[in-house]
Order: C-alpha cells, then sequence, then structure tokens
C-alpha cells in the first residue's frame, strides 16, 4: 500500500496553515509552523509567487489530501464516486472522506491523528458492529458502532488520546469512553465539518 512517508510538518508548512497531521504537537509550541511559516526549502522565505487559477486549484486539492491522509489514485476514485451521487459534488466529496474508517477513530478521540488512527486500524485494533475490520478506507454507515477490540483496551495510545478529547465534541458521533466504542449517528452536513477548505476549486480542478 503507498503511502507518504516524509515529513508532515513540511506539509503543514507547504500549505501555510495548520493539517493537524501530529496530534499533541499540532497544538503545543514545537509546532514547527509557529516559527517557520512559510514553504520548506532554499527558497521558501523569500519566494513570494502569485499563484495562477490552476495553482490555486491545485494547492485546495493537494491540502485536503493531505488533510485526510490519502494519495493521488485514491483521492481521484473519491471524486468520481462523488460526482456520481445525487448532490454538490464538493460536498459529496468531503462526505466520503469523512467515513473513512481511520478518520471516524480520529473523530471519535481514539487517536491523536488520522496517521495514528490508521496504523491502529491496519494492525487489528478496531471492530465495527462486533467484527473486526483492518482497512482504514472502510466507509462507515450511519448507526455503525467502531470499538476497540477486547485484547486492545489497555493500549496506552489510545487512553491517552482519550483524556485529551473533549466530550460530544462532534454532533454526528456519540462516544462511550467507558466502553471504548462510539457511534456514527449519521452523515455530517458540510458546515459542521470542520475542514478549512474550498472543495468547489477541487470540483473545477479536475473537471478540466
Amino acid at each position: 500500500m503507498a503511502r507518504y512517508t516524509g515529513s508532515v510538518c513540511k506539509l503543514c508548512r507547504r500549505e501555510k496553515q495548520k493539517l493537524f497531521l501530529k496530534g499533541a504537537k499540532c497544538h503545543s509550541e514545537k509546532c514547527p509552523i509557529e516559527k517557520r511559516n512559510y514553504p520548506p526549502g532554499q527558497h521558501g522565505l523569500s519566494r513570494r509567487a502569485k499563484f495562477s487559477e490552476y495553482g490555486v486549484q491545485l494547492r485546495e486539492k493537494q491540502k485536503v489530501k493531505r488533510v485526510y491522509g490519502i494519495l493521488e489514485t485514491q483521492f481521484r476514485n473519491y471524486f468520481e464516486k462523488a460526482n456520481r451521487q445525487k448532490g454538490v459534488t464538493g460536498e459529496n466529496l468531503i462526505k466520503l472522506l469523512e467515513r473513512r474508517l481511520d478518520n471516524v477513530v480520529y473523530r471519535l478521540g481514539f487517536a491523536p491523528s488520522r496517521k495514528a488512527a490508521r496504523q491502529l486500524v491496519l494492525h487489528g485494533h478496531f471492530m465495527i458492529n462486533g467484527s473486526k475490520v483492518t482497512i482504514p478506507s472502510y466507509s462507515v454507515a450511519p448507526g455503525d458502532i467502531v470499538g476497540v477490540v477486547d485484547s486492545s483496551k489497555k493500549l496506552d495510545v489510545i487512553h491517552n488520546s482519550l483524556r485529551r478529547s473533549k466530550d460530544s465534541l462532534y454532533d454526528w458521533l456519540q462516544v462511550e469512553k467507558a466502553t471504548l466504542s462510539g457511534t456514527f449517528l449519521q452523515v455530517p452536513n458540510r458546515e459542521d465539518i470542520p475542514l478549512n477548505a474550498n472543495e468547489q476549486l477541487i470540483v473545477e480542478l479536475y473537471s478540466k
């Protein structure tokens, strides 16, 4: 399975905003973007390039890809699926990405970042409706119960993440910290999803 293995902090600096890819570090003074809020590289500080229309659209696509931690082919497949659905294509795209199991695990507070959530899912620490699932891209449906398997309920990474998370942070999720489980109540509306992105620019980019 292809995945990005470079420095994720450089990705945030490239987009000139926090993408929250590093868990607790993103909320601390150690976050590199706090001190170096400019693109990485030798000319990152001095370069003040003016983006073309295509460049603006490309940067928006790259940002959303990096937030959810997926590569181009898979992202394009999500777009094509969103385009086939009824409704606004851009909103459909974000909703599909929010339904990924690794994202739901992260949103529930069981992992400090989506990358950590992906690792936990791959290693078989989570189940859906009582059955173990090891596919991070698994699409969670309304009513599905995501839980930690019994053999993993003492993992420090899960408990530490839960201690830092807030209760009932999202209306479409219900967390039961006592049982280490959560319910995906419904597919969220676009305005309820905390994602600083203009998905319409992505639609325009892929429609060329």
